[in-house]
């Protein structure tokens, strides 16, 4: 498949015959990654999540309850996208409103990983990663609140980018919870998703939660040659399965011969970024949620007894179980009587957190560590919703700092010949250390796709 750095310097007769390519690729493969074959504007084609505005699509969240939307406006990294010479090409299958970790709460029905088709992509980006990883799409936009870019990306071998909250622009996700919620790049290579950063990175004021920050390019200016100082979480890796703690030490080596300092540091047990996590984001997303009533846009129920019957009815047909599961959770820690014993406590660790990532920052320029403590799993494995909460174990604390961190494949599981991926994470507001150091474990690693 054709990068997107090569990209850029096709016309756009070659750019209409790649994407007529991407069509028949998606057609072949069936892995169900694409939603529908929209397009855009002229330009590099760059698949879009099902959770991102482009106007005159059909835009669902994955959800039946959207069912019958169109939108009537941009996403704000979509008008930056076209800006640049890139345009929407497709949306791309998603977990439902971004809740869940291997797509199959999909309205849709599952996305398949291309590297087995009885294992899931990874969620909730894992059309986007999907995609990209069998040849479907050049690169993708996805959106990350507790891992949903990284973990997917992991899953698919290949590069997932999260972005420092508030470097991209948030006008025009739809929002799952919005502290956390952030757009970035899934790409084939470090070198790509540079690229694509570039691309949809900025200050925008339609935005409340945006930087108003300047930064240079990426592209062009990555330093792979760079040394760095790079943490490693010991305890993190203790929970993890055999594999993965062995493409962590594959890491470690491969670093080690790049020049890079290793420090080994700890951090609180997981099980704290967990719970912080999935209070304060289903509080958020019962917040968020509340908009899809029937009466604004998308799906409405027929013929309701009365107001209060519609809200209902609505409501209860037209999301799926698991949202209506973190809803009903959200409702619970933020109601009389629980909201200081759940949300208020979560907001007090969360500010624990940032402090113990702040406190290996003084040391450190970067930190490795799991996306997942396993490879992609078979699809239905995780039907038990605490053990599909437990595979975002290594992401979410990266959403409630609010730091930049990126997933890259490592190697592949010796039994199964399944993708595994690492990641950097980097000081806030410091993608450029983020990308040097992935260019350089990148470089090092020399993943074979």
């Amino acid at each position: 498949m054709i990068t997107l750095k090569e990209a850029l310097s096709k016309s756009t007769q070659e750019l209409n015959e790649i994407k007529a390519e991407l069509k028949k690729r998606a057609n072949e493969n069936a892995l169900n990654a694409y939603v529908a074959f929209d397009e855009a504007g002229d330009g590099i084609p760059i698949l879009i999540k099902d959770n991102i505005q482009v106007k005159g699509w059909s835009v669902t969240g994955a959800s039946k309850i959207l069912q019958g939307y169109e939108s009537p406006y941009n996403a704000t990294v979509v008008e930056k996208l076209l800006s640049a010479g890139m345009a929407p090409f497709g949306r791309a299958n998603m977990d439902e409103f971004a809740m869940g970790s291997t797509t199959e709460s999909s309205y849709y029905g599952a996305t398949l990983n291309p590297h087995d088709k009885s294992r899931v992509p990874g969620g909730s980006s894992g059309g986007s990663a999907s995609a990209v990883a069998s040849g479907e799409a050049i690169a993708a936009l996805g959106s990350d609140t507790g891992g949903s870019i990284r973990q997917p990306a992991s899953y698919c071998g290949v590069v997932g980018m999260k972005p420092t909250y508030g470097r991209v622009s948030r006008f025009g996700l739809a929002s799952y919870a919005s502290s956390l919620d952030q757009i970035g790049p899934i790409t084939q290579n470090v070198e790509d998703c540079a690229i694509l950063y570039d691309a949809i990175k900025g200050y925008d004021p339609k935005d409340s939660t945006s930087a108003n920050l300047e930064e240079k390019p990426i592209f062009g200016n990555i330093n792979a040659d760079r040394k760095l100082k790079i943490a490693v979480i010991d305890n993190y890796i203790n929970e993890a399965s055999s594999s993965v703690q062995k493409a962590n030490e594959e890491a470690i080596r491969a670093l080690e011969l790049e020049g890079h300092t290793i420090l080994h540091r700890s951090l609180s047990n997981t099980k704290y970024d967990i719970a912080t996590y999935y209070i304060v984001a289903t509080a958020e997303a019962a917040t968020n949620l509340a908009r899809y009533d029937g009466i604004r846009y998308g799906r409405r129920s027929q013929e309701p007894k009365n107001l209060e019957d519609l809200y209902y009815r609505t409501r209860s047909e037209g999301f799926g179980e698991e949202v209506k599961r973190r809803i009903l959770l959200g409702n619970f820690v933020l109601s009389s009587g629980y909201y200081d014993a759940y949300y208020l406590k979560a907001q007090k660790v969360r500010h624990l957190i940032k402090d113990e990532f702040n406190k290996i920052f003084a040391e450190a320029d970067l930190i490795l560590s799991p996306v997942a403590p396993s490879i992609a799993p078979k699809l239905g494995a995780l039907e038990e919703p605490l053990e599909m909460y437990k595979s975002d174990m290594y992401t979410v604390a990266i959403n409630l700092v609010g730091l930049p961190a990126i997933s890259l494949p490592i190697m592949k599981d010796s039994s199964s010949n399944m993708p595994i991926g690492l990641q950097l994470i980097a000081k806030a507001f410091d993608e450029k250390s983020l990308f040097d150091g992935a260019a350089s474990l990148e470089r090092a690693v020399n993943y074979s796709h």
